[in-house]
């Protein structure tokens, strides 16, 4: 018994080390940091105390920063999951090649986000093909990335274009544990194909759909990549994220102990953000029978 746990031990050391080394020690260090106002420059770290904490919380910048990230995860999660329910509701409908097909969906997110944001730049830059196709076909000149309200949009389509082949695969492997025989009950007994959707498909897939909201939300609160790339958190800080304010502050500001404290308050709020979604999904899956 006892050499039965010393080779667990050994089989998981791995992830134990590289979790100690690449997250336990940095979280505790960032803690140490946000009670500081290190610059990172300066041999010396004054002791602040939750000093960082009470001007994050304040600061105009950091309340912008809060907002802006629950409108990227109201405009982002919808989009992600009705892209990813259709890919897999389209796949799961093919008669043959659905695995070539749930390759060719799942290869975007493999791409490189600043490689995809770069393209779409350039794509829809005043000299890009797709402006320059609007103005000579009909008359448009759209400042796609200048407008607050589009800029939001185009950075969450662009992560839900990302990310829906990986939720799609999720969401297929809810469809395909679906029993057959319910669907010809209920096309024996009359009903229609909105009705078998709503109340049957959906119902069924809760625990793949629970699976990929959770991820989604997840990702709303650590956008950070394409809003580099694409607007720089403009225009007027419209997306600039919790990840971009921690960035300037501390890269650009040189504020690692104030960087760090924001950084802290975002992983509390980005927690209890994912506990609420969870405990309300919960509940609309107990209405469904699941629990």
């Amino acid at each position: 018994m006892r050499r039965n746990n010393k080779l667990g031990w050994l089989f998981t050391s791995p992830y134990l080390i590289f979790t100690l080394i690449f997250f336990l020690l940095p979280l505790l260090w960032s803690f140490w940091l946000a009670l500081t106002d290190w610059d990172m420059i300066s041999p010396t770290i004054n002791f602040v105390g939750v000093q960082n904490f009470m001007t994050a919380v304040k600061s105009p910048a950091v309340q912008s920063a809060f907002l802006v990230t629950y409108k990227f995860l109201l405009v982002f999660v919808p989009l992600a999951l009705v892209l990813s329910m259709v890919i897999a509701l389209l796949v799961n409908s093919l008669p043959k090649f659905k695995g070539l097909f749930m390759v060719a969906f799942f290869l975007p997110y493999l791409s490189s986000g600043v490689v995809t944001s770069l393209i779409v730049k350039g794509l829809l830059s005043y000299n890009g093909p797709f402006n320059i196709f609007l103005r000579n076909t009909f008359g448009l000149d759209i400042d796609w990335l200048g407008d607050p309200k589009v800029a939001i949009f185009i950075v969450s389509l662009m992560i839900a274009w990302k990310m829906s082949g990986y939720y799609g695969l999720i969401l297929i492997s809810g469809l395909s544990n679906i029993n057959h025989e319910i669907y010809e009950a209920a096309a024996i007994d009359g009903a229609s194909r909105w009705t078998i959707f709503w109340k049957i498909t959906f119902p069924m897939m809760y625990p793949a759909f629970f699976t990929v909201t959770v991820l989604a939300v997840g990702v709303s609160f650590g956008i950070f990549t394409e809003v580099y790339q694409l607007t720089g958190g403009g225009p007027n800080f419209s997306t600039n994220t919790w990840q971009m304010e921690i960035y300037n502050q501390a890269f650009v500001g040189l504020k690692s102990g104030y960087a760090s404290s924001i950084a802290l308050l975002s992983s509390v709020v980005t927690f209890a953000s994912i506990g609420v979604i969870r405990k309300l999904l919960e509940k609309w899956g107990e209405k469904n029978g699941w629990s």
